[in-house]
């Protein structure tokens, strides 16, 4: 299967879709961690305007994604593991056991025996450059590195928060296009994800996430 890149959006424009998106972005990742806020409490919150009836937690996740979806669109520095690293910061700020490092320890995952391995510190980095040099396309580059970072489990916690912020954060200024997964597509999603977990073939996934999760504008 062809991953052709989807959109040729300038560094301007793409940065713009994704900042009038902004809430929807931040919407669509917090399901990922089972937020129950509605999409006008998000925006109530991400406008900084006070909302009852959400749980204190629900609320720091949704303000620290905001955070981390405004440094991942306004952000110029080249790519490296620090960027994940400083978006693991803001993200899992106040659920994580060190945010912002790799994990030392080991971890468990929701809905599966998969257990990851603890990674190799001073390996990450070289595991990560190699995923992104897989691949025809940038957006499969890209796809290949969601993959690894939601299974390998680099951080304590966050890891699917972290996963997608950071291929945003490549993918962004390359104009190809925001990759999320929206509330309607969560219970497909979760789906696919959980043999992933089990087996370590995405093939199903990469591939249905490339069909179904890939949003931008067509610049005439």
């Amino acid at each position: 299967m062809s991953y052709d890149n989807k959109f040729q959006m300038t560094e301007k424009s793409a940065r713009f879709f994704a900042k009038k998106n902004l809430v929807n972005l931040v919407y669509a990742t917090s399901k990922l961690e089972n937020v129950q806020a509605t999409l006008d409490q998000t925006q109530t919150i991400v406008d900084g305007l006070g909302v009852s009836g959400i749980p204190t937690d629900e609320i720091i996740t949704i303000v620290n994604l905001k955070r981390a979806w405004q440094f991942v669109i306004a952000n110029e520095v080249p790519y490296s593991l620090a960027i994940s690293n400083h978006i693991n910061a803001i993200a899992a700020q106040d659920d994580s056991l060190d945010p912002g490092n790799i994990r030392t320890g080991n971890v468990m995952l929701d809905d599966t025996s998969y257990v990851p391995a603890i990674p190799d510190i001073d390996k990450v980095p070289e595991r990560v450059s190699g995923v992104l040099d897989q691949g025809k396309s940038l957006t499969e580059r890209l796809l290949n590195l969601l993959l690894v970072m939601m299974r390998d489990q680099f951080y304590w916690d966050g890891n699917k928060r972290t996963a997608f912020l950071t291929i945003n954060y490549i993918a962004i200024p390359a104009g190809i296009g925001i990759i999320t997964v929206n509330e309607e597509q969560l219970e497909t999603f979760n789906n696919l994800l959980a043999p992933f977990y089990e087996t370590g073939n995405g093939q199903n996934l990469k591939i249905w996430l490339y069909d179904n999760c890939i949003r931008g504008m067509k610049l005439s």
